[in-house]
């Protein structure tokens, strides 16, 4: 019998629960973070990749800001995927791994990603701010990317 991951229906299962996670979580991401910090939020997704005065720009910045946030959303995805093809488990327990999935994602975006971004942000931090990144991104992010994972995935 072959395995279901080398076939063409394995590698398209693989695709569409990576699609459907990232596109998932993407937008409730994007959703969350306008409502919470205002409808231009795209735009200072593409000023840390292309500096401060993206933030000014039109709707080519815009769409850029939004092309960057669902390639980072589908690339947690992806990675998610990759993990769970050698760890079972994280399809089984999706609900608890996904949780801490989107702590994951959250401790990479403000330690590592965001830092080294055009827009050099880093801390200091406030705790309440640290829980709430923590919660959303637990709920939004990593709860709808296991869910995919583990329902499209076989």
């Amino acid at each position: 019998m072959e395995n279901s991951v080398s076939s063409p229906a394995g590698k398209r299962s693989g695709l569409l629960a990576i699609v459907v996670g990232g596109l998932s979580a993407g937008t409730l991401d994007i959703l969350q973070a306008s409502i919470l910090f205002g409808w231009s939020v795209p735009k200072v997704i593409a000023a840390g990749l292309l500096g401060k005065q993206a933030i000014h720009g039109g709707a080519g910045m815009y769409a850029i800001g939004l092309i960057l946030h669902y390639f980072i959303a589908t690339s947690a995805a992806a990675i998610y995927y990759g993990a769970s093809s050698k760890l079972p488990f994280l399809k089984v327990n999706w609900i608890v791994c996904g949780l801490f999935f989107g702590m994951a994602v959250e401790n990479v975006m403000n330690l590592i990603v965001l830092p080294l971004s055009a827009l050099h942000s880093r801390g200091p931090y406030h705790l309440q701010d640290l829980i709430l990144g923590f919660v959303v991104h637990m709920i939004v992010v990593g709860l709808p990317i296991a869910y995919s994972i583990r329902r499209f995935s076989r």
